[in-house]
């Protein structure tokens, strides 16, 4: 067992190092790691993933707290959005849908093509732009759209915002420390919500701890270590390598999807599939009441 836990944090810290400067926590990436090495249950593999994103992310925090890079309005506006969106997904992921693979096709459609524009796109380096009431406006409904669906389907909100936002002309180095924060605040708040629903519903929805807190060991020095990269790295360097991060979240959600829908399609086959056993009973209830008035024939 302490081996697994030692080897997932080398893992986190691999990753934590490669997409903390692109702002992005690496937990999607991750998740594989989880379930196919680790073996955490499938349950688990969210709430632990939300815990990972707990305990690493505050190391880059702190690097990007010391470098005076947190208290941009696009941090606020992250946080305000995606905050509330991700208690309300989980309410309603948990109250009337089940989980569909469908949103992550989609999820997948809108990163692959950003990530291969930011990998071989020539657009000019942005400059830091002034936030306009309505872009303020455009950035928090974004927000609290990627905190909805995150909460329904258990997807990271920052794999989704820092594409979408450098697309929309912010810079890597204003991203980065926005959305990690967003990400942070939204998985304290995401671990509550779960200890909430098992709570309720039972089942093991809760993290794995001794595993999560491993994992966010090695993440917070990957974190540490990669936000003190980033300010070495050039724009471009970092668009590309936001790029390549969501080219590999996109492949990981077509991956997913891909092979959750068999399994979907042959639970709603069992649910509409009559049951052959009681269709015989019935017929041969019908045959005998036909020919032998007198014979009570029951079914269990």
């Amino acid at each position: 067992m302490i081996w697994q836990w030692l080897g997932g944090a080398g893992c986190a810290f691999v990753l934590a190092l490669l997409t903390t400067p692109a702002g992005v926590s690496g937990a999607v990436l991750l998740l594989p790691v989880q379930v196919s090495v680790l073996g955490v249950p499938s349950p688990a593999v969210t709430p632990t993933n939300l815990l990972y994103n707990v305990l690493a992310t505050p190391g880059a925090l702190m690097r990007f707290a010391r470098e005076e890079r947190l208290h941009g309005p696009l941090a606020a506006l992250l946080v305000a959005g995606t905050l509330p969106g991700v208690i309300a997904g989980a309410i309603v992921r948990v109250q009337w849908l089940s989980n569909s693979p469908d949103f992550t096709f989609i999820a997948a459609g809108v990163l692959l093509p950003l990530g291969l524009w930011l990998l071989v796109g020539s657009r000019p380096i942005p400059r830091e732009r002034e936030i306009t009431r309505r872009l303020r406006i455009c950035v928090w409904m974004l927000a609290l759209v990627v905190g909805v669906v995150g909460g329904i389907y258990g997807i990271g909100g920052g794999s989704l915002l820092a594409p979408i936002l450098i697309a929309l002309g912010f810079s890597v180095y204003e991203v980065a420390p926005a959305t990690l924060a967003a990400t942070f605040l939204t998985s304290i708040a995401g671990i509550a919500t779960y200890q909430v629903l098992q709570l309720s519903h039972g089942g093991a929805v809760a993290p794995e701890w001794a595993l999560g807190a491993f994992l966010g060991v090695g993440g917070f020095a990957g974190a540490y270590c990669g936000a003190r990269l980033q300010s070495r790295l050039p724009e471009r360097s970092l668009r590309r390598l936001l790029g390549c991060v969501a080219c590999l979240v996109a492949a990981r959600y077509l991956q997913t999807a891909i092979a959750e829908r068999p399994q979907r399609r042959q639970a709603r086959s069992a649910v509409h599939r009559p049951r052959v056993g009681s269709i015989a009973r019935s017929v041969a209830s019908v045959h005998l009441d036909r020919h032998v008035p007198s014979v009570t024939f029951v079914t269990t």
